[in-house]
């Protein structure tokens, strides 16, 4: 009996390893170069205060993800595909575009991270940031989805150097750990504009086409969803365990020492150094140049995705350039442009357009998030497997507090200056 059921046990995690990929790697992409920078302010000027935002943000994520990931098993098409034959091609078309534009901020952005985390190794950007783009455009348009997925979730692993770096800088765990249980308050709109980025950040619109799309081409079936869904539940916890440890880093050193002013997440890792050692800045900053690739790779593959399927194009890296050309070079694209621009733009110039792209996440965020629910509660799409009253409950009450939360971060991002300090 016992070894009946050490053979199913075994049985079972084969499978899920087989399946593995989708939600971690969309989850951990959650932790690109604006989250690490986010999470580092939040621990830089107040401390283990914001740590208990963590465990809502994590059933948010898991809630909203699980919603993707199961419409795509399901119907085995992409959030766009079904978008478009649901709602129309000149919604599609709008919401594309929109979403396109977004994207090529937040791709200016990733590439921007990995020139400050490699400044820390004295690498110029000139150097860095070239390389970097070569690396990520070879490895989709020259690999399959399999050599791809192995790749990222290789990267996956090496968020393994927040935890090391956290360690290193020895923070006061009774503290981080009552700060994470115990939610508290600072009635002051510098705390409210932290608390509204932390949660702002976790939930942008590319990650839900992305996902779905992953789900089709990996060719999950619908039997095989319940190991779909602990890939999502499990990426969403790990990386929201990375963010705890990238907060608790920055609270324990950067806010200990009173110098609380960090500009990007390059310096979070310079001001570890004298404070933590130059073991824990140099694992920081590496994090940061993985995250930043990482994210490089995933968020043009995310929108040359989406972008294809809404407009009814070939899509799919187990396609060859000749079979999807649409699909690669709006990949190629977007890489170019965004090393390009942080090549030949100032920092001062970037920033412009790194704020614009989260401000346009925020507004598309609702429209996405309201699509999906119309979606997922379809009984000709979805039938047994759409929302049960009790998830839908959830997940609306979900949604609507991270659009309301993710539309004040808009407002805070446009009018900054109207914020008392």
């Amino acid at each position: 009996m016992n070894r009946e059921r050490l053979r199913t046990f075994r049985t079972r995690m084969l499978i899920f390893l087989a399946i593995l990929g989708p939600g971690m790697i969309t989850a951990n992409v959650d932790n690109d170069a604006g989250g690490i920078y986010t999470y580092s302010v939040a621990g830089a000027k107040f401390g283990y205060s914001l740590l208990w935002t963590l465990l809502p943000i994590t059933v948010a994520l898991i809630v909203v993800q699980e919603m993707v990931a199961r419409m795509g098993a399901v119907t085995g098409k992409g959030l766009a595909d079904l978008i478009r034959e649901e709602y129309g091609f000149r919604t599609t078309f709008i919401l594309m575009m929109m979403l396109l534009a977004a994207d090529l901020g937040n791709t200016i952005s990733e590439f921007a991270g990995l020139a400050s985390g490699m400044s820390v190794f004295g690498v110029t950007r000139y150097i860095a940031v070239p390389l970097g783009a070569l690396l990520v455009w070879a490895l989709v348009v020259k690999g399959t989805y399999r050599s791809v997925e192995k790749v990222f979730l290789a990267a996956c692993v090496f968020y393994v150097a927040y935890p090391i770096s956290c360690f290193l800088a020895h923070p006061k765990w009774s503290d981080a750990v009552i700060s994470t249980l115990k939610p508290s308050f600072q009635f002051s709109a510098g705390y409210f504009y932290m608390l509204t980025g932390v949660v702002g950040t976790t939930i942008a619109p590319w990650m839900q086409f992305y996902l779905q799309s992953a789900v089709v081409e990996k060719g999950i079936k619908v039997k095989d969803y319940i190991y779909s869904r602990w890939d999502v539940i499990v990426g969403c916890i790990i990386t929201d365990v990375v963010a705890f440890f990238i907060i608790v880093a920055c609270a324990a050193t950067i806010y200990i020492s009173g110098n609380r002013q960090i500009n990007d997440a390059g310096d979070a890792a310079v001001a570890l150094a004298p404070l933590a050692g130059h073991a824990a800045s140099a694992l920081f900053a590496f994090g940061l140049c993985n995250a930043s690739l990482f994210s490089a790779s995933i968020l043009p593959l995310a929108t040359a995705y989406y972008v294809c399927e809404g407009l009814g194009l070939e899509a799919g890296v187990n396609k060859r350039f000749h079979e999807a050309p649409t699909f690669y070079w709006l990949y190629t694209t977007l890489i170019g442009v965004g090393a390009l621009t942080v090549i030949l733009l100032s920092e001062a110039k970037q920033i412009p357009i790194i704020l614009l792209s989260q401000v346009a996440n925020g507004i598309l965020l609702p429209f996405v998030l309201i699509f999906m629910l119309r979606l997922v509660n379809r009984d000709d799409l979805m039938g047994k497997y759409k929302n049960s009253r009790l998830f839908n409950n959830i997940a609306w009450v979900t949604c609507v507090v991270m659009i309301v939360l993710t539309l004040l971060l808009v407002v805070t991002t446009l009018f900054p200056k109207k914020l008392p300090v």
